[in-house]
């Protein structure tokens, strides 16, 4: 009986790695709960709203990672957002406690396989390279000791005055025709604006941000910003697929802004269900697009202090 070469056995780890995350956030959806939503509506949420960083070199996790790590602070009621790699907390001069047990991230990258590169060499066609996903493992700052304060320390709050004014801004400069008006949000590919109701029709006011910052996820798919795939029509998996990125991306750009996120279209769930347990990489894929989103509208939250330049945004009635 001949052994699986190595090729295999990464593809099978691959394959293998992509069901483990897929059927969790299944697991999730099909006990009614969203894992992006949900952690911060539950008396468990011990850490401040924000975004998961390392702790070592500050940068924001992304993607299925902000998932996957806003789950373990919940699941295990750390108080920060702050992760490390076990080499990363010795060399800080700490050390992860004995006994603690670290979570896995996964790191997302392509390479073209031997196979195809010889195909490609024969054909005179462009190799294909294969997504794969590659584990590691972190743990929470708060599993580690000796740490320097500055690491140690959980992040505040942001200060709430912040809030509104911040999305406003940001509104403004994206530089979107973002429309107030009408009883009904949403975003039109063909003609490129937002429209949203304005804030008073909301029973509660923050829910407006909530709603603006999904349909500007969706305007940041026109060909003009990240060029994603907006055809799908409503009822369609390009379109569940659409909605499971603007979900994510309004969840993302609300913790980094100290907004508790919501659920937009929680009747989506069983579409959501039915992209995802046809393709197992789906949820890693709007995962992903959904950072990009979320990095390229907070790109425009000004500095403090720093005033909106870009035109005011559009109040008509519709």
């Amino acid at each position: 009986m001949s052994r699986p070469t190595a090729h295999a056995r990464a593809s099978s780890n691959r394959a293998s790695l992509y069901d483990e995350i897929t059927d969790k956030i299944i697991s999730e959806l099909e006990a009614g709960r969203v894992p992006w939503v949900q952690p911060w509506g539950t008396a468990a949420a011990k850490a401040p709203l924000a975004m998961p960083r390392n702790a070592a070199t500050g940068r924001q996790y992304s993607g299925i990672n902000v998932l996957i790590l806003w789950g373990a602070v919940i699941e295990h009621g750390f108080p920060g957002q702050g992760w490390l790699t076990f080499r990363q907390a010795l060399a800080l001069g700490g050390n992860v406690r004995k006994g603690e047990h670290g979570t896995t991230v996964v790191y997302a990258d392509r390479f073209v396989p031997d196979d195809e590169k010889k195909r490609a060499q024969e054909t005179g066609e462009n190799a294909q390279a294969v997504p794969f996903l590659k584990r590691f493992t972190v743990f929470n700052a708060a599993q580690c000791e000796n740490l320097p304060d500055d690491v140690a320390a959980a992040a505040p709050p942001p200060p709430t005055g912040l809030i509104e004014p911040k999305v406003e801004d940001l509104i403004r400069a994206t530089g979107i025709d973002f429309r107030i008006g009408g009883n009904q949000a949403f975003y039109v590919p063909a003609l490129d604006y937002v429209q949203v109701p304005p804030p008073q029709a909301y029973f509660e006011p923050i829910n407006w941000h909530r709603t603006a910052l999904h349909e500007l996820g969706h305007a940041t798919g026109h060909p003009s910003r990240l060029g994603r795939d907006m055809t799908g029509s409503f009822g369609t998996k390009k379109y569940a697929f659409e909605e499971l990125v603007a979900e994510m991306n309004a969840a993302f750009c609300c913790a980094s802004l100290g907004i508790m996120p919501t659920v937009r279209h929680a009747d989506y769930i069983g579409s959501w269900l039915e992209v995802l347990r046809e393709d197992n990489r789906a949820i890693v894929r709007a995962a992903s697009q959904a950072s990009k989103a979320a990095d390229w509208l907070l790109g425009f939250v000004p500095a403090e202090g720093v005033g909106a330049i870009a035109p005011s945004i559009d109040r008509r009635a519709a």
